[in-house]
């Protein structure tokens, strides 16, 4: 089922930025409440990456795709959340990852 399989790796990615915002706001795992956030949010997008791979999505697609999701959303969370700079540069940087990554789905085959 491959679109099944594209839903849980979007889902898997867009976890990242969750546990990635997470592990800032628990000021290295000091604070308890937002270490179980991060906890919570990693095993989930394992889960769901694991899940989209056990369907059929190839190994260095599906990991390729799911950190390129998790670092653009990370990058625009750290923007949005924690006023981090974006200069057009990053912009166009970021804009080469999301290239990136719908050139790996449009070639995986799946």
């Amino acid at each position: 089922m491959p679109s099944l399989a594209w839903t849980y790796l979007i889902i898997a990615g867009l976890m990242e930025p969750c546990w990635v915002i997470g592990l800032k706001r628990s000021e290295g795992l000091k604070r308890l409440g937002w270490s179980a956030v991060t906890i919570g949010f990693v095993l989930a997008s394992m889960y769901f990456l694991a899940s989209a791979m056990a369907m059929g999505l190839p190994m260095g697609t599906a990991y390729a795709v799911w950190t390129g999701i998790g670092a653009v959303g990370a990058l625009v969370a750290g923007a949005v959340l924690f006023k981090e700079r974006t200069e057009l540069v990053r912009v166009f940087f970021v804009l080469l990852i999301i290239v990136g990554i719908a050139g790996v789905q449009m070639t995986s085959g799946a």
